[in-house]
């Protein structure tokens, strides 16, 4: 079948990697390769933005048009048949977190939805397909605003060392040989065995900052990019081998956060996904707070996938220090023991059903054996990498006296 006169802002059937078909808007169109063939950027209906991508015309049909044999649309696949069905609103919740599947305006309050129709505008369309990092080619997830030059490539390559991003191979195959960096800048705080924590001060090293801003933005939806890096410090994981420190991930935090977050931004590129190196960064930046005797949470909102990895690591903390001091009634005490802000550790044990409301307050509810049963559940099982304290170089920065 030929494809069809393709309108942008239509919806139509596409077809995706997985051979099924979906519902999607088409967002924007692009001449593409030598050829100059049209290249349509979708939407897919009731799924997260990072699923967008560039499709050609030929994996397009009208709504109307049914899917040919063997193409059946089926309730696992498409999201317009899966809603038939009747869920609960937990179901619901759980099921959305896991699909990635943004709330709809009319579930929002009104500010939040004036600006996400804001932030969706502005980054609806994705540009930059994959990147180059060292070994890995990494197909990108969301917007981020390179220079202009640098936007519309379909293609960026990026110095694994020094951050640099360039539009073409020869340039980086150069760069590569020519590059003297082989870690993070700043400060090694961290090591155990093959792994490494580097504290990058945003001051200091401006450029590196903003390019591993720009760098994670591809990965971050609803995270604002800080051109003004000063205010942070970068806490960057490597692995290390004879070549270098590779980072695999990093965390932001502001050097003074009002709000007290001991996290900006958190991310682990996708090679490095599912090693538990996400809950790992968590528990680092906890380390940090303990160190400086303070209890934080990380900014809000979090991106899908960073709820889900806090939820676990705050319900693994919480059940770690209740299996060992089972004599614990106070949330406070729970708060300080483990530098977890108490509206999370509320948040956690009322999921954990270890939480009761009486006479206005807040109280624990829990037996040894309800503690012992989350411990050995699958739900809750202990991370499979965490923080050698004894291998932390670190001294809490001097905080600057506050404006009166």
């Amino acid at each position: 079948m030929d494809a069809p006169d393709v309108l942008v802002g239509s919806s139509y059937l596409v077809q995706r990697a997985d051979h099924q078909w979906h519902s999607a808007v088409v967002l924007q169109q692009r001449a593409a390769g030598p050829s100059g063939d049209l290249e349509y950027y979708v939407h897919y209906d009731g799924h997260n933005r990072r699923l967008d991508e560039w499709v050609t015309a030929g994996r397009l049909r009208r709504r109307e048009s049914q899917p040919g044999p063997g193409q059946e649309r089926t309730a696992s696949s498409d999201p317009l048949l899966e809603s038939d069905r009747k869920i609960t609103r937990n179901q619901k919740r759980k099921h959305d977190e896991i699909n990635h599947v943004q709330k709809s305006y009319d579930e929002m309050d009104p500010t939040t939805a004036a600006l996400e129709k804001e932030h969706e505008t502005i980054t609806k369309v994705k540009y930059i397909d994959k990147i180059q990092i060292g070994k890995y080619e990494i197909d990108t997830w969301y917007f981020s605003p390179y220079p202009d030059e640098y936007m519309k490539q379909s293609k960026l390559y990026i110095c694994e060392y020094c951050l640099k991003y360039m539009k073409q191979e020869n340039s980086y195959r150069f760069h590569s040989g020519d590059c003297s960096w082989r870690q993070p800048p700043g400060r090694e705080i961290y090591r155990k065995g093959t792994l490494s924590v580097y504290e990058v001060d945003g001051a200091d090293h401006k450029v590196y900052g903003q390019n591993l801003c720009l760098l994670a933005k591809l990965f971050l939806d609803h995270k604002t990019l800080y051109f003004d890096v000063e205010p942070f410090l970068f806490y960057i994981l490597c692995e290390i081998d004879r070549q270098g420190a590779h980072v695999v991930g990093y965390f932001s935090k502001e050097k003074e956060s009002l709000e007290g977050n001991n996290v900006a931004c958190i991310l682990v590129l996708p090679p490095y996904q599912r090693k538990g190196y996400g809950k790992l960064l968590i528990a680092f930046s906890y380390e940090l707070s303990k160190q400086e005797g303070v209890c934080g949470s990380p900014e809000k909102p979090l991106s899908d996938l960073g709820k889900l990895s806090y939820r676990s690591y705050w319900s693994w903390a919480l059940l770690e220090v209740l299996y060992e001091y089972r004599d614990i009634a106070n949330l406070s005490i729970l708060s300080d023991i483990t530098s977890i802000a108490l509206p999370d550790v509320i948040t956690s044990l009322q999921s954990l059903n270890m939480l009761k409301y009486w006479k206005g307050q807040h109280v624990l509810c829990v037996t040894p054996k309800l503690i012992e049963d989350h411990i050995r559940s699958d739900e809750f099982r202990r991370p499979r990498l965490s923080v050698d304290t004894g291998c932390l170089r670190w001294v809490p920065p001097k905080r600057l006296p506050r404006r009166k």
